[in-house]
Order: structure tokens, then sequence, then C-alpha cells
């Protein structure tokens, strides 16, 4: 069995299972072009009943808004960091209906709005993986490690994006929401990845930037849950990561002897 090192210990592992957004990608780079589309169509909506903008209640979607009301951030433990499509279209629909738009309508003009960011990124291709992320890939492969990506986002999409980096060959398996009854925390979607790579669970490791990445491995019993933060504030919502790193630098792959 290979192993991953981390500071000074080793952990045996044969597959690891990868979330994608904020873990492979770089969560800003990404969804901030889209965010910043999406808030800015519904916010004209809500100008023109005379309402209050979204970016006025941005604490409430897990947005960080800088003076010049631009977004510049997002809450780890929040909606657009953690929800699905669905669950996000819902948020956001609420507030048209808190102002008078019929449900139904209110989520049929958060999706058209939706549609048009999302036509916008695909324009844009803004997926960039993040530092050492590469050759980390690279190295797993050269010692015969299993990856697969487990990811909120549908299957389709995620796979596009793996594409656009250009990463989509280090990955046997990749499992979105559609793929799955229940979505994180439940283990549901890593049980699905660690038997399509052909591994048991005490085989692998997850790798994941959200507390509900390091619960879903737990509860199907993989063996270790490393937790991401770049910006090394892990420590206050990544509560259940055996170890908590900054970097794909701080890892390293030793092949079985």
């Amino acid at each position: 069995m290979t192993q991953v090192r981390i500071g000074g210990q080793t952990i045996p592992c044969s597959g690891i299972l990868f979330d994608k957004d904020g873990t492979l990608l770089d969560f800003m780079q990404m969804w901030g072009s889209w965010a910043e589309k999406l808030i800015a169509l519904l916010d004209n909506d809500l100008t023109e009943l005379g309402a209050e903008p979204i970016r006025e209640q941005s604490e409430r979607l897990g947005l960080i808004i800088d003076p010049t009301r631009g977004i510049i951030g997002y809450d780890k433990t929040g909606p657009i960091a953690m929800g699905t499509e669905e669950e996000v279209t819902a948020l956001l629909a609420w507030k048209l209906y808190a102002v008078g738009i019929p449900w139904n309508e209110a989520t049929m003009q958060v999706r058209r709005h939706n549609k048009r960011a999302m036509q916008e990124l695909t324009k844009q291709k803004n997926t960039v993986p993040l530092p050492g992320l590469p050759e980390f890939l690279q190295a797993c492969h050269e010692a015969g490690m299993k990856l697969a990506v487990v990811t909120s986002d549908t299957t389709r999409e995620a796979e596009k994006h793996l594409d656009w980096m250009g990463l989509r060959r280090y990955f046997s398996s990749v499992v979105g929401r559609d793929r799955v009854r229940k979505g994180k925390p439940d283990p549901e979607m890593a049980q699905l990845a660690i038997k399509e790579i052909g591994l048991l669970p005490q085989q692998c490791i997850v790798i994941g930037d959200s507390n509900g990445d390091m619960v879903m491995g737990r509860l199907a019993a993989a063996s270790y849950m490393i937790g991401i933060a770049e910006d090394g504030t892990g420590e206050s919502y990544l509560l259940d990561a055996d170890a908590i790193i900054r970097s794909y630098s701080e890892l390293s792959v030793l092949s079985a002897q």
C-alpha cells in the first residue's frame, strides 16, 4: 500500500477522494464571477421592485463584500460554498418571494439568471487548480494510487471543470450529487466512489475544504480526513479533520516498497 506523508506522519492509503470546489480548483477564481453576474441580475430585479438589494444582505448568503460592493470572498460554512444548485436557487428565490413575486415565478426567474451567469462562466473558463495540485496528482498517479472526485456539483459539470484544468485523466471515478439520493455529509457519495475505484473504505483518505467533507469521510469509514484551508483559518470550521493543510506542497506520496 502506498502512503501519504503529512508533516512527520505517514498515512497508508491506496486511494484518495477529493472534493472539487475549493479543494481541486480555486473557488473564487471560478465561482466569484458567477456570483457577481447572478447577484447583479437579481439586484436589478429587486431595485425595480423598490426592495433592498441582495448585496445589502450579503452576510445572509455567506458572501463577503468589499467597500466598493464587490464580492471578494465567501463563508466556508455557508450556502454558496456548501449548498447544491437547488438549495441556492431556493435561497435566492426566497428574496424575490419576500417582495411579492409568486414562488413559481421567483424560482423560474432565478434559474433564468443562473443560466446567463453559467453561460458567462463557460466563456471565461476560470478554472485554476490550487497551488501544487497538478504535481501532487502526478505523484499519486505514478505511485498507482486510485483517485476520485466527490462533489455537490453535478457529475457532468464536475467532469467539464476537470477537463478545463487538464486533470480529468487522473480520476477513475467522478460522483456528483445527481448520482446519489443524499448529498454531503451523508456518506453515500463517498461509498459509491470507493466502490467504483475498487477499494475498501479503510484504504482511502478524504481531502476537502468543508467540514461536510470531513463528516462524509468519517461516516463512510475512510481512514483519514485532511482539510485544506489556504488562508490558515481551517481550525475554526474543519472540526472533524484529522489534519489541516494550507497547500498541497505539505503532502508527499511514498510508493509501496
